[in-house]
């Protein structure tokens, strides 16, 4: 798992904006790790890795935006642990692509409400600024926040399903195999 984290920290730095949202908000393939941990074994081992890419970044960025890391998180537990739950309970590829469907709406919604209620207040006091309208709060989520977690779920989740059952064999032989009997 720590190799897995590892590797989602650096993934976090191949980000781009998407055209039409704001600047701000970055599409990363980071969730791919914690993705591949939540499946071989349990929803915890992805949002362990989670937290391990969240908890390097922000050692490696020297807490320059530590509400951004916590969003990160947040963002990443919400996509993964649907998706994981959902292909454990049914293990084959159409529970795996419904599990990333589902995942990425919890995602985008659930960031909706977190970002409403926790992130852009924070944001609002890290920044001095004054606190946003209830109005500039729904129009930033409905304009930004809410497309771009949906569209990063669906853009991970179409890049996930391929790598997937690429290494579906790989992981039946090596990681699932039952151990022998003593």
């Amino acid at each position: 798992m720590a190799l897995l984290g590892t590797i989602s920290m650096l993934l976090m730095f191949l980000n781009f904006p998407l055209p039409m949202l704001p600047p701000y908000l970055k599409v990363d393939f980071s969730e791919i790790p914690a993705l591949l941990a939540a499946l071989m074994f349990t929803p915890a081992a992805g949002i362990i890795v989670e937290g391990l890419k969240n908890l390097l970044y922000l050692i490696y960025t020297g807490a320059a935006d530590p509400i951004g890391v916590v969003a990160n998180f947040s963002a990443g537990v919400l996509f993964i642990v649907p998706a994981a739950m959902i292909y454990h309970k049914f293990k084959s590829t159409k529970s795996l692509v419904a599990g990333l469907s589902t995942g990425a709406l919890v995602m985008a919604v659930g960031m909706g409400i977190l970002n409403y209620f926790i992130v852009l207040p924070a944001y609002a006091m890290f920044m001095g600024w004054e606190t946003m309208s209830s109005q500039v709060k729904w129009a930033t989520i409905l304009a930004g926040i809410l497309p771009f977690n949906l569209l990063k779920g669906i853009i991970a989740g179409a890049l996930f399903v391929p790598v997937f059952i690429k290494l579906k064999p790989w992981f039946q032989q090596k990681v699932w195999q039952k151990s022998p009997a003593a």
